[in-house]
């Protein structure tokens, strides 16, 4: 089955008591027995639903796995990974990747005695040269949130999995659409299904998938201890966006690798990143690894100030400036004050990622609108 038919139909049945169409939403906490420990599979909310069994047997289709475990956040998809170490583990990350997962990793799991080393992944060799004894985790995100980086995935895998580590994948900005991770090797494939799969900026989600059934184990034991799970809705509203998810990225793509041209060619831009681009450190991988580059893009000005970017973010008409990414609508966001402010500065400042850097998460709106809009801001300059 195609990616454009499984959009539209894994997971998805007819309701056999009416017949509906769409999966119902199952609005109940609990479950009729017909006798103690017998029952039609479903026992209490909390553990399992049939709205989101239904959604997770799409996300499950979608990146080509076996098993995924939905859950009521981004967020909370990466705890529930991170609780399957224990203390004195160690794990490598993707030295610019999300600041929520940065503050999760620092604030939260240091605590509990994990430790954290954050590389350059685009260096296989950093990879190595940070492995320690103890090393159970490999985190990449790819492409990168917010350099737009991309980590050359199946080598990655090999290296970590010949050592004996698991690799961990956010594939939030690409999508199952534009990557399969869980098919380049990796062990687990992370969402925040509230960007793109769900795609109209309505609902808050995540989700994890994978081929290991222990890893399936633990991640279901979280959903049931923890509680950490999607809504009856909530599920729903990302079934529903996941039936148009195909359409949606061919559109986003065509309109960020339109926005990328032009700023590329702007005398008010110092450099731009995206994986269409021919000027893209990783475009040759970006081309074998992807099937098309994705609706992110970033750039930063010449002039470096902060009060330059600020002045741009301020100016946009249809560039809403706001946090998330992935709906239909263009956003336009500055990593240093709003999505990433949770790390320091001057490890921002290392990472590339600079007060005047501004992110894009362009729309399917008229792209003609949306470069022009973009071009009257950066006048403001």
């Amino acid at each position: 089955m195609r990616f454009a038919t499984k959009a539209v139909h894994a997971g998805v049945r007819p309701d056999p008591a009416t017949g509906a169409i769409m999966t119902p939403i199952y609005q109940t906490s609990t479950y009729v027995q017909e006798a103690p420990g017998v029952h039609k599979g479903y026992e209490y909310g909390r553990v399992s639903n049939p709205t989101r069994s239904a959604l997770e047997e799409s996300l499950a289709a979608l990146e080509n796995g076996r098993f995924a475990a939905a859950f009521a956040s981004g967020c909370a998809a990466i705890d529930a990974v991170l609780k399957q170490l224990n203390p004195g583990d160690h794990v490598i990350a993707t030295h610019d990747l999300y600041g929520g997962t940065y503050r999760l990793f620092r604030t939260v799991y240091e605590r509990f005695g994990i430790e954290f080393t954050f590389v350059d992944m685009t260096d296989p060799g950093a990879i190595l040269r940070a492995w320690q004894p103890n090393t159970r985790l490999i985190w990449v995100e790819s492409p990168t949130n917010p350099l737009l980086n991309l980590v050359d995935i199946a080598l990655v895998a090999e290296l970590a999995h010949a050592r004996g580590a698991a690799v961990a994948v956010d594939n939030t900005f690409a999508t199952p659409y534009l990557q399969n991770p869980l098919d380049l090797g990796a062990d687990l494939v992370v969402h925040s299904t509230t960007k793109y799969l769900g795609g109209h900026s309505d609902v808050i989600g995540g989700a994890v998938v994978t081929n290991d059934p222990q890893w399936i184990e633990g991640l279901r034991f979280q959903q049931k201890t923890t509680g950490a799970v999607p809504g009856p809705m909530d599920c729903f509203l990302l079934l529903r966006g996941i039936k148009t998810l195909h359409v949606r990225m061919e559109r986003h793509c065509q309109n960020a690798q339109l926005v990328a041209e032009f700023l590329a060619h702007h005398p008010k831009v110092a450099w731009v990143r995206y994986p269409g681009l021919r000027a893209h450190p990783q475009y040759e991988l970006a081309r074998r690894q992807m099937r098309a580059f994705g609706g992110m893009v970033s750039f930063a000005l010449k002039d470096d100030r902060m009060e330059a970017a600020v002045r741009v973010l301020s100016s946009t008409k249809l560039f809403a400036l706001a946090e998330s990414l992935g709906g239909v609508e263009s956003l336009i966001g500055h990593p240093a004050t709003m999505t990433h402010a949770a790390i320091p500065r001057e490890e921002r400042l290392r990472a590339g990622l600079s007060d005047s850097l501004i992110r894009l998460s362009v729309g399917i709106e008229d792209a003609e609108d949306l470069i022009r809009d973009l071009d009257q801001a950066l006048e403001q300059v």
